[in-house]
């Protein structure tokens, strides 16, 4: 007899987080057990993380963090599994109730994950529960970088951030997507660059809150506003480029570093909070400490220091001199950002730029920082791409 064909596996998977109770209880087990090297030797942060400061979120890490508060709020949501190109792809799918609705795509940087964009999610899909218009709905995408949260690890190099988009492209139309956006910030914004360079067939247009239109030749005079980009870009790779030079040069390095120690993981991530938001003296201005916590304790358990650090081995020759768009781009300008640009260059680059924002506040992270702000401005920046691609989901 012959024997039956079994069923092929599915392309999307569901996908739930639980993290067992043994991973928890090691990893306060390691936090009870840290060592600590002794305070710096200035009354500022130029040193790196102040010590008093990473024990106190060590501390509180330890004995009143809830994850399983957290891994209940992810699974309300639905998660999946997908293979591309040989790796399995995490991603959060949440469809609006209205048919019209745009899908997109959000993509999250570096040490971001799918946590930055989860108070995006209601607004986008839901518009008239809080308080927008219907017309505004969105189809939201998040995938996790590879490297990076529930996504797999690479096993070789060459993932790319054009591959990383060319896997993108193959999800939005493994979800039946003929027409789409799509947004992102720091690395989610160099993928989502790409995707705007590669013009793939369905993409509509993208919305970026980081923007990659540095001139390839500086001016020799600039104005009060490009020679601010120019002074924060030094600020960028200089002062505050410690973690980015290590990760694209030693990522390995780096991850047999913070795998062991869950306290240079929660110092490693929460100094780029301290240096990148827009706050008063302390992250905490910007962020909830557990806000924090939740991307700290996802990189943790993932155990993806250095898979997600590898971003930069992988992409180490690029620069914040992107490529000319044609396609329709929608940019919101933080203003504590680092580096922030002026607009005469963004106009530049963007040739098709059918919107500009200028956001009051908020930092690098602005899915994380000001979610309000960010969901107006992708409302407004995309509303011009609807009538191209309502009904095509």
């Amino acid at each position: 007899m012959t024997a039956p064909t079994p069923a092929p596996a599915p392309l999307v998977r569901p996908f739930v987080v639980a993290i067992s109770d043994s991973e928890i209880a090691d990893l306060k087990q390691r936090l009870a057990a840290t060592r600590w090297p002794n305070a710096e030797t200035v009354p500022d942060w130029s040193q790196g993380v102040r010590l008093h400061h990473a024990q106190a979120l060590v501390s509180y890490w330890a004995q009143e963090y809830d994850w399983r508060r957290f891994e209940s709020e992810l699974n309300r949501l639905p998660h999946f599994l997908t293979t591309i190109d040989g790796l399995d792809i995490h991603f959060i799918h949440v469809r609006s109730k209205n048919p019209n609705a745009m899908p997109l795509i959000l993509t999250h940087g570096w040490p971001g994950s799918i946590v930055e964009f989860l108070k995006l999610i209601g607004p986008l899909t839901d518009p008239v529960a809080f308080g927008g218009d219907v017309e505004d709905s969105f189809d939201v995408v998040i995938p996790s970088l590879p490297g990076f949260g529930f996504s797999q690890k690479p096993a070789e190099t060459g993932w790319t951030v054009a591959r990383i988009a060319t896997a993108w492209v193959e999800l939005m139309r493994r979800l039946g997507y003929d027409h789409w956006a799509a947004q992102g910030g720091d690395w989610g914004a160099v993928v989502t660059t790409a995707l705007g360079a590669m013009r793939p067939e369905g993409l509509l247009g993208i919305h970026l809150n980081t923007q990659f239109a540095f001139p390839a030749q500086i001016p020799d005079t600039l104005s009060p506003e490009e020679r601010y980009a120019v002074d924060t870009l030094a600020l960028y790779t200089g002062q505050l480029g410690g973690s980015n030079h290590l990760q694209a040069t030693k990522p390995e390095t780096v991850g047999i570093a913070l795998a062991d120690s869950p306290a240079g993981q929660a110092a490693w991530i929460y100094e780029k909070f301290q240096s990148k938001t827009d706050n008063h003296g302390l992250a905490e201005d910007a962020l909830s400490t557990d806000d924090m916590l939740d991307v700290i304790s996802l990189s943790w358990f993932t155990n993806s220091a250095a898979s997600s650090g590898r971003i930069y081995w992988e992409n180490s020759s690029g620069s914040f001199t992107g490529p000319r768009l044609a396609l329709p781009v929608a940019v919101t300008v933080f203003p504590r950002d680092i580096p922030r640009l002026p607009r005469s260059w963004i106009e530049d680059t963007y040739t098709t730029l059918i919107h500009y924002g200028e956001a009051d506040k908020g930092g690098h992270f602005a899915a994380f920082e000001q979610p309000e702000i960010l969901i107006s401005e992708i409302r407004t920046g995309l509303r011009g791409l609807r009538s191209t691609g309502d009904g095509q989901r």
